[in-house]
């Protein structure tokens, strides 16, 4: 009896229809508010106009006239992202992108951050819109390490001012982790760990003194590694995994 009492709280169970839509996978919370203040979001066949209505995890909804998943499980991939693809979901100039690439049998998905057309490494893919942006959020604290191939060798006075943090054009760079790995002739490596991290920064700051960046691979992201997996290659992390090392801390963000 106490089995089917705590089964049918369950089903009555009701969210905020925003986080409903996150989870779904459609996109963030933060979007799907957007998108309902827009008129462009129906729960039972109904036009919606409040981020704020609650709603049962079952019930019918639909984005310009096309339903979206039902709730499900939070769930995390690890993708090893190859050079010459966007991370978006299309581009108007018909370029590939991941979402181009992906087996057919994953759910709809989204990335946490970017990696930018001739960036490679490791990419962080999720189904819950939520959690996505959690986890690009600065005040999560996680890093993003990088090895990087420039073309040149740099000096001594350069790596002090990377590890100070440096402006341009008006902003700001936080400090860098680097270490220089091996100088050749022609090219050198380096291993670099933002904290954060803006757009283009590690292209952005090197060119700055006149460093080209030729190679640039993400080869971890917070607590997890791209380790040993194969251009263009995904796994799934393990639900355990997933428990220990992300949800509990997002959970833990969450409590007021």
């Amino acid at each position: 009896m106490q089995k089917k009492t705590q089964n049918k709280e369950k089903n009555n169970e009701t969210h905020r229809v925003a986080k409903v839509i996150a989870r779904s996978g459609f996109c963030s919370r933060r979007e799907a508010e957007r998108l309902i203040k827009n008129g462009r979001v129906k729960v039972n066949e109904k036009i919606i106009t409040s981020p704020a209505l609650n709603i049962k995890k079952d019930s019918e909804i639909s984005i310009d006239d096309q339903l979206i998943r039902k709730w499900e499980r939070t769930r995390l991939w690890l993708y090893h992202k190859p050079s010459g693809l966007l991370t978006t979901n299309s581009d108007p100039q018909g370029r590939p992108t991941i979402f181009d690439r992906l087996p057919v049998n994953l759910p709809r998905l989204m990335s946490v951050g970017r990696l930018d057309l001739n960036s490679e490494g490791l990419l962080l893919l999720t189904n819950d819109g939520d959690l996505s942006r959690f986890l690009e959020l600065p005040k999560t604290g996680w890093s993003r390490k990088y090895r990087v191939r420039i073309f040149g060798k740099i000096e001594q006075q350069q790596l002090d001012k990377l590890r100070e943090g440096i402006s341009l054009k008006g902003i700001n760079y936080s400090p860098m982790g680097i270490t220089l790995d091996s100088q050749g002739k022609t090219n050198s490596w380096l291993t670099v760990v933002l904290k954060g991290g803006k757009n283009r920064e590690i292209r952005e700051t090197f060119g700055s003194f006149g460093l080209r960046v030729n190679r640039l691979i993400r080869i971890a992201y917070g607590p997890l590694n791209l380790g040993g997996l194969g251009k263009a290659e995904i796994v799934e992390l393990e639900s355990d995994t997933l428990q220990k090392k992300i949800l509990k801390e997002w959970s833990l963000s969450r409590v007021v």
